[in-house]
């Protein structure tokens, strides 16, 4: 099948899934046509598509709830995602729901594309693993957007299991599973008055290249906490700019596994679009280091 259709088949059932959420009633057991209750955050506060799935950057979940929805009400967003560097690429899609800005579920998919790698590692050209990822996010305390009289931030806890489509290939790369749980909390906080927003996330993970090549290793097999983090400054009310970065386990003897860090731009000229691009540096992914390339996503929603 041609990569273009592969890749709009996997928006297509993110769109299909948010179609749904859009569809739901929204008072739990109303078989009435009542219209949903949605869209109270102000623009870009709900973050963006994190690559698993999450609201937050593109590589890291931050505390807010997905969606634009506040208390009372609900939000939903789904996103298609390409990361290309020199060697590799991913095509990445997803949705997810928020809830009374209290839950948030989400679910992706990842393609991890090998190219010409795949030839050299006997796969062949263009071998590509596949990751489904389903996420829970609850929010503990805080609100980003109305405790600006505080210092206290936003925070959340979640998790992520990710089931990974070539066992036998990652145990014989030493990875000791093909699937795992991330745990994770994130503290964001945005200041209005200095248009900034700030998030750092502790992750708790067995996960190798975040599980594209399985869960722990040959040579650890434990779970190890990593740290993230993100900034981003508002230039408008519909433009940030900003970067993150994100900790990696090194768990595998095969090859020495890198942090990752980014630099982005995002625009969101409505509630109902955004789009981001971005600078990615993967540093080494298995046989070829200083993976860098582009990262661009585009999510709609409410």
């Amino acid at each position: 099948m041609h990569p273009f259709l592969r890749n709009y088949k996997l928006l297509a059932a993110a769109l299909a899934l948010l179609g749904g959420l859009i569809s739901l009633p929204a008072v739990a057991g109303d078989s009435g046509a009542t219209p949903l209750n949605i869209s109270g955050k102000l623009l870009l506060t709900g973050g963006v598509s994190q690559i698993e799935g999450s609201a937050g950057g593109g590589l890291t979940p931050w505390a807010v709830i997905g969606g634009y929805g506040t208390q009372g009400q609900i939000g939903a967003n789904a996103f298609y995602t390409r990361v290309n560097v020199q060697d590799y690429h991913l095509d990445d899609a997803g949705a997810l729901i928020g809830i009374d800005n209290r839950v948030e579920i989400s679910v992706a998919q990842q393609r991890f594309n090998t190219e010409d790698v795949g030839a050299a590692l006997g796969l062949g050209r263009g071998f590509t693993f596949r990751q489904n990822v389903v996420g829970v996010k609850v929010r503990l305390f805080g609100n980003a957007v109305l405790d600006q009289d505080t210092w206290v931030p936003q925070v959340a806890v979640g998790m992520q299991y990710k089931k990974n489509n070539q066992g036998a290939i990652l145990h014989a790369i030493g990875a000791k599973s093909d699937h795992g749980i991330d745990y994770y909390v994130s503290a964001t906080k945005l200041f209005l008055s200095q248009s900034l927003l700030a998030n750092a996330t502790l992750r708790f993970t067995k996960a190798n290249q975040i599980g594209i090549l399985g869960f722990g290793g040959d040579k650890h097999n434990g779970y190890q906490a990593e740290l993230e983090g993100s900034l981003a400054y508002l230039l408008s009310r519909n433009w940030a700019i900003g970067a993150e970065y994100r900790q990696k386990p090194n768990n595998l003897n095969i090859a020495r596994e890198d942090d990752w860090y980014d630099a982005f731009v995002a625009w969101a000229p409505t509630k109902n679009v955004s789009v981001t691009l971005a600078y990615v540096n993967l540093g080494n992914v298995v046989i070829k280091s200083n993976q860098q390339g582009m990262y661009a996503s585009v999510q709609v929603g409410f």
